[in-house]
């Protein structure tokens, strides 16, 4: 065992360190999905910022740039009725206040007022303060019926790639990171129209969001540390393409390609999964809106209350002050009392 972590030691960064024996202990760590990737031109077009959206040479993977003038994105060639869209990210780094890099499906181009999306968007920092990250989903314009979930990570998502995947079906919705699936939304008759159902677009995009994104707008972007690159790589569209406008569209067009993607690897939560989703929510996420009793007297119907997990939040949905992070900031805080008062007690008695 000492040989390992030595060996270990050598060859992995302070992150990719942590993260190793994180997953050896807590189970985050699961056999990868069967994907077949596409190039940038099979399944994807330019969005905006043109000059800022780089492609490798391979076509494999793309760069987008955010600078002084303008964002960057992408959007997938075709809409899509329910899919599996993922992709291995990585994140800018160094300061990135201010910034958003996102990853989602909408179809807001076609259905402006009663659109359905559903969001990973990442949240820059300042300096030495780690991105955050928060998922939504919106069905049917109800955008005043936001369901938003904010998440702190367990590695450096500016160090390596790591992959970041949507899986929308008939019956659920599902967000992973790797292989994790950290957050399950399961359709029911109560939601209606709440759950996204029409057809949607894959959208990749980096942008100033200065107004908001850090710490509501506190602190800004800052261009001194432009260009702020993300990168795209393994890409993966799976789902059943469609046209949105169909005039008389064919219910059964996708009925196949649906049964396939519910016999996916991807669809089946194991066991295992749920238990490392729990632990991942219990550790990681800091805002619910299921917790958000403030916002939402009534619970939203696809909300499941665990009582072990309400206890750590407020009625802002927000940690309680003893949540799992503070508690933790406590803990090292009265250690680090304690190690001065020992050296304190040291020092005095070498002075006699």
């Amino acid at each position: 065992m000492g040989r390992l972590h030595g060996s270990l030691s050598e060859t992995l960064t302070p992150f990719s360190l942590l993260f190793f024996f994180f997953s050896w202990f807590s189970g985050f760590t699961f056999a990868a999905f069967n994907l077949t990737t596409l190039s940038f031109d099979e399944g994807y077009s330019p969005l905006f910022g043109d000059g800022n959206l780089v492609r490798s040479p391979d076509g494999h993977s793309v760069r987008l740039l955010l600078d002084v003038y303008t964002g960057s994105g992408f959007i997938s060639s075709s809409m899509y009725q329910h899919g599996f869209f993922s992709a291995k990210i990585k994140l800018p780094s160094d300061y990135t206040a201010g910034i958003v890099v996102a990853f989602y499906t909408s179809n807001g181009d076609v259905f402006e007022k009663n659109h359905d999306e559903l969001d990973f968007e990442f949240l820059g920092n300042i300096e030495g303060k780690p991105w955050r990250f928060q998922t939504n989903l919106y069905g049917n314009g109800s955008t005043n019926r936001g369901r938003e979930e904010r998440y702190s990570l367990w590695f450096d998502p500016s160090k390596e790639f790591h992959r970041y995947s949507i899986l929308w079906t008939v019956k659920n919705i599902i967000f992973y990171i790797d292989e994790v699936p950290i957050r399950e939304v399961v359709r029911n008759d109560e939601m209606g129209g709440d759950y996204p159902s029409k057809p949607m677009s894959l959208y990749a995009t980096i942008w100033d969001a200065s107004s908001w994104a850090t710490s509501g707008g506190k602190y800004k972007v800052n261009y001194k540390y432009a260009p702020f690159t993300s990168e795209f790589k393994e890409l993966v569209l799976e789902g059943c393409p469609t046209d949105p406008i169909q005039e008389f569209p064919n219910a059964s067009a996708c009925s196949d390609r649906h049964a396939w993607l519910e016999s996916r690897d991807y669809a089946l939560i194991t066991p295992e999964q749920r238990a490392a989703m729990r632990r991942f929510r219990q550790r990681y996420m800091y805002y619910s809106y299921c917790y958000d009793s403030l916002r939402y007297p009534v619970t939203p119907p696809e909300c499941v209350i665990y009582p072990t997990e309400k206890e750590r939040f407020q009625d802002s949905g927000r940690l309680n002050f003893g949540g799992s992070h503070r508690k933790q900031a406590r803990i090292t805080r009265a250690r680090r009392k304690r190690r001065s008062r020992v050296a304190s007690i040291s020092n005095d008695q070498t002075d006699m």
